[in-house]
């Protein structure tokens, strides 16, 4: 075939990508070229926008680094990981809900024994966060992993600092306990503005859009049998619950902060000094067979 025009060129490439060996690369070809044809069609960009529009990506990939990922803050904020999230996640109504993993996640965050404060010196209020872990059967699910991390009082991770990897503080990872319990102390974290000095950022300011999360903590769970949990805990008071710049807010996670004064808490653990508490339970889906 040759001398293609603005309709013919779209049945060329499907052509070309059909005879791709792996049936599901072959899917994801297909659907790529049409949906991708049909935009530029619609949009009708011009030789500059186009341009523009490589040079972005260009951008976005050259904004990566070992501690910034500016291709998943690109697909957090057009709501892209969102939708792979809810796509990847049809569990049972009682499980807990999921959300994105977001950018700041790091594999090696050290494990902490139960009640400790993995704070590291990060600045401020003094925060409790006590939990269960079971699953859909209602039972608890004992030596569950439940690694969490979330920015300080200022809105920072600690990755976002000088010292970056070398230094981590307000993450890390604890096991739950014969009845599916656990516990740790660190400061309560502030809503924050994604990294938007990039051309996410840019992005953003073209569509008229703020930058801004709620204040939040992660929390990734994982045990045997089950499907491996990622999600945020949101808290009541934050700004931007509303308008979260990654679409991750969902009712079922968000939760009011608690009063607990020193001694014995709620749970049964024991604490020296007055703080806020945040308080959930997790439910568990059961892993795909």
């Amino acid at each position: 075939m040759r001398n293609f025009d603005e309709t013919s060129i779209t049945e060329a490439v499907l052509e070309r990508v059909r005879h791709a060996p792996n049936s599901r690369h072959r899917i994801i070809s297909e659907a790529l070229v049409r949906h991708l044809h049909d935009f530029v069609r619609e949009v009708e960009p011009s030789h500059d926008e186009w341009a523009q529009a490589i040079s972005f990506l260009t951008r976005v990939g050259q904004k990566c680094t070992e501690t910034r990922q500016e291709f998943i803050l690109l697909s957090d904020t057009l709501g892209v990981s969102m939708l792979v999230d809810a796509i990847n996640h049809r569990f049972p109504g009682h499980a807990t809900q999921t959300t994105v993993l977001g950018p700041f996640h790091v594999a090696s965050a050290p494990e902490f024994a139960l009640g400790d404060d993995i704070s590291g010196g990060m600045t401020g209020a003094p925060l409790l966060v006590e939990g269960k872990v079971g699953g859909i059967d209602g039972k608890p699910i004992a030596g569950a992993v439940v690694e969490f991390w979330h920015a300080d009082a200022d809105g920072f991770y600690d990755v976002q600092s000088e010292t970056g990897l070398a230094k981590l503080a307000g993450r890390g990872v604890v096991r739950t306990d014969a009845d599916g319990a656990f516990w740790f102390r660190t400061v309560i974290p502030a809503a924050y503005p994604i990294p938007d000095d990039g051309p996410v950022g840019d992005m953003l300011k073209a569509q008229a859009r703020h930058p801004y999360r709620p204040a939040h903590v992660h929390f990734m769970i994982s045990a045997p049998g089950c499907e491996t949990l990622v999600t945020h805990l949101f808290l009541a008071d934050s700004e931007y619950l509303d308008s979260d710049v990654v679409f991750g807010v969902k009712d079922a996670l968000i939760c009011g902060l608690q009063t607990q004064h020193a001694g014995l808490t709620a749970r049964g653990n024991r604490i020296a000094m007055d703080m806020a508490a945040l308080r959930y339970d997790f439910v568990l889906a059961n892993a795909n067979k």
